[in-house]
C-alpha cells in the first residue's frame, strides 16, 4: 500500500511504480503528510513545463510533507525547469507567509495522528484484537459496552431467527411478487474504476424481473448493483419487503423503523471506504467478505477523497498483527442469518461470494450522529 502521490499537475496518483524505462520521469521521495511511519512514496513531476500555479502547488505539498529542498530542486532540474526559476519558486514557497501558516496547520494534523496512533498502539494489546469474534444474541448493555462504545466489530448469531425473509426469499420468490416493479440500481458500473465516486452516473431504472434475470444468469461480475444510494425509489417500489424485516429490538429503534436493500450477483465490490455512521448488515441469502481497518487506521490506508481508499481490497491480505506502521486488517466471511455490526469510521471493503441480498441499519438505540459534523467530501 502506497501513502498519496502527488504530481506536479496537482493531480492525486495511486501507484509510486516507475514507468517503463525511457518513459520513466524524474521522482523525488515524499512521506504522507498525515503521518510519520507512513512508508514513502514517489512523487512524479512532468517535464517540459513553465512554473504555473499547479506546479506552485506540487512545490508547497511536497515541502509540507518533509521533502528536502534540495530534492525538490533537482527533480524540477531533470524535469527541465531552468534552475534559477526553481530556486526563486522554491525559496519563494518557503518564504511564504501562507506556508507558514499551512505548516502550522500541518503540525496540527500530525498532533492528532500522534493521538491516532496512541490508540492503535493500546488497542493491539487487546487480547482479541486481531479477530473480530462471533457472539450469540449478546445483551443490549453487553453490545454497548463491548462493542458500540469500543468502536469494534462483531458478527451477531441468533437474531435473526424470526424475520421471515430468511424463509421466503430467493429469485422465485422475488419474482413472483415484484417482477413487473420498476427498481432502481447501479448498471454499467465497469466502465470506470472510480464507480462509487461516480454513482449518479451509472443509475438506471429497469424492471425487477429483468434485475433478477441479469442476476441469475450473470455469473460473477461488478457490473451492476441495487444498493443503498438506490434506496429513496426502491423503498417505495418494493416497499412489501419490509414486512418480512424485523428491526431487531435489543439494539434497534422500532419508533424509527430503517432498512437499506442491497442485492447482486457473485462478485459485486465495494471498494475500502468508511461509512459516516455506526451499521449493521443483516446478510440474507449468500456469503460476502469483508475486510476491516479500525477507524484510527485511516491515515495508514491512502484515503484519497471522502470516504474513499486507494488500497485495493483484492490485492490486500488479511493482517490481523501487522506491523505497527502498518494498518491492520481483519477479514470475516458473513453468512445467512449473521448480523455484523460496522463501527463508524472503521474503513472497509466487501465482495460478494454468491447471489447476495443484504439489509443494512443504521438507526440504533444509541446516539448515531457522527455524520452532522463531518465535512471532508472532496479530495483529501
Amino acid at each position: 500500500m502506497q501513502p498519496r502521490i502527488i504530481a506536479a499537475d496537482g493531480t492525486r496518483m495511486g501507484s509510486g511504480h516507475a514507468a517503463g524505462p525511457g518513459a520513466d520521469p524524474p521522482r523525488v521521495v515524499v512521506k504522507h503528510p498525515a503521518s510519520h511511519h507512513s512508508p514513502t512514496a514517489h512523487t512524479v513531476i512532468h517535464a517540459r513545463r513553465t512554473v504555473d500555479d499547479a506546479c506552485r502547488r506540487w512545490i508547497a505539498e511536497n515541502l509540507m510533507v518533509g521533502v528536502a529542498p534540495e530534492s525538490v530542486l533537482e527533480a524540477m532540474k531533470s524535469a527541465g525547469f531552468a534552475p534559477h526559476e526553481a530556486i526563486q519558486e522554491i525559496n519563494a514557497a518557503l518564504q511564504s507567509p501562507y506556508f507558514l501558516a499551512a505548516e502550522r496547520l500541518n503540525n496540527r494534523l500530525r498532533k492528532r495522528d500522534w493521538v491516532l496512533a496512541i490508540y492503535r498502539k493500546l488497542t493491539r494489546l487487546h487480547p482479541q484484537s486481531g479477530e473480530i469474534p462471533r457472539r450469540h444474541k449478546p445483551s443490549r448493555d453487553e453490545f454497548l459496552s463491548e462493542y458500540y462504545s469500543a468502536n469494534r466489530p462483531v458478527i451477531i448469531t441468533g437474531m435473526m431467527e424470526d424475520w421471515p425473509a430468511l424463509r421466503r426469499w430467493d429469485l422465485d420468490y422475488f419474482t413472483g411478487r415484484f417482477g413487473d416493479r420498476e427498481v432502481e440500481v447501479q448498471m454499467g458500473r465497469d466502465a470506470s474504476p472510480q464507480y462509487e465516486i461516480e454513482a449518479d452516473r451509472f443509475v438506471t431504472r429497469i424492471r425487477f424481473g429483468d434485475f433478477l434475470h441479469r442476476v441469475r444468469s450473470a455469473g460473477e461480475t461488478n457490473d451492476f448493483y441495487l444498493t443503498a444510494h438506490n434506496d429513496s425509489h426502491n423503498r417505495r417500489a418494493l416497499s412489501e419487503l419490509w414486512e418480512d424485516i424485523v428491526q431487531v429490538p435489543e439494539y434497534l429503534r422500532a419508533d424509527q423503523p430503517g432498512g437499506f436493500f442491497w442485492m447482486g450477483p457473485p462478485g459485486t465490490i465495494t471498494p475500502f471506504h468508511h461509512d459516516l455512521t455506526n451499521n449493521f448488515m443483516a446478510q440474507v441469502m449468500g456469503r460476502k467478505r469483508l475486510k476491516i481497518a479500525p477507524s484510527w487506521d485511516l491515515s495508514l490506508m491512502n484515503n484519497f477523497h471522502h470516504c474513499f481508499s486507494l488500497v485495493d481490497g483484492r490485492d490486500v491480505p488479511a493482517a490481523p498483527h501487522p506491523a505497527f506502521e502498518q494498518p491492520q486488517i481483519l477479514e470475516c466471511i458473513l453468512h445467512p442469518g449473521e448480523i455484523l455490526f460496522l463501527p463508524v469510521g472503521c474503513i472497509h471493503f466487501v465482495q460478494g461470494l454468491d447471489i447476495t441480498v443484504t439489509v443494512s441499519f443504521t438507526n440504533f438505540l444509541f446516539d448515531n450522529d457522527f455524520h452532522s459534523f463531518y465535512s471532508n467530501f472532496g479530495p483529501v
